[in-house]
């Protein structure tokens, strides 16, 4: 678990130093909590840290990790890895203080060497209160594939930077 923590300071550090050193914007990343629910009734919390760098006009790559865990049994959790691609409505480097943005990709659940492989997709909207600070609003829904899936559905609350 202190393993995991560091990655997570690092991940939310990180991207924060990189941009503090140029004024140019081409990524950004985000810390978030989301109460999480499944297609078969259960209830979660899932929290974890990110990050994107833009390759293309709006379009950009990141990936995320973070902890998902039972509400009656949080720390019997599972890790989250997902890299994933996005599409900034506004680019990073846009002055609009709203940006809607749509999110999809690859996660991977895990618990030590086991692994549950699945996909997910989001979309949510940034406001950007600050210059370099907003606030993150999105939901995302984790599917878990082959065989029957499961929806890990998250209502996420955050705060992103760039």
């Amino acid at each position: 678990m202190s393993k995991l923590m560091t990655v997570i300071l690092l991940a939310a550090v990180l991207p924060s130093a990189v941009a503090a050193q140029n004024k140019e914007r081409h990524g950004q990343g985000y810390v978030f909590v989301a109460p999480t629910t499944t297609n078969e009734g259960g209830v979660g919390l899932h929290f974890g840290v990110g990050g994107e760098g833009l390759v293309y006009k709006g379009l950009s790559l990141g990936a995320e990790i973070g902890y998902l865990g039972e509400a009656r049994e949080l720390s019997q959790g599972l890790g989250v890895f997902s890299p994933n691609v996005s599409y900034n409505f506004l680019r990073a480097g846009g002055s609009g203080k709203f940006s809607p943005f749509v999110t999809g990709g690859y996660s991977r659940l895990f618990t030590g060497a086991e692994g549950i492989n699945a996909f997910n997709l989001g979309g949510g909207l940034h406001w950007w209160f600050k210059d370099r600070i907003g606030l993150r609003l999105e939901v995302r829904d984790h599917i878990t594939a082959p065989g029957p899936s499961i929806h890990i559905i998250g209502f996420r609350i955050g705060l992103a930077f760039r």
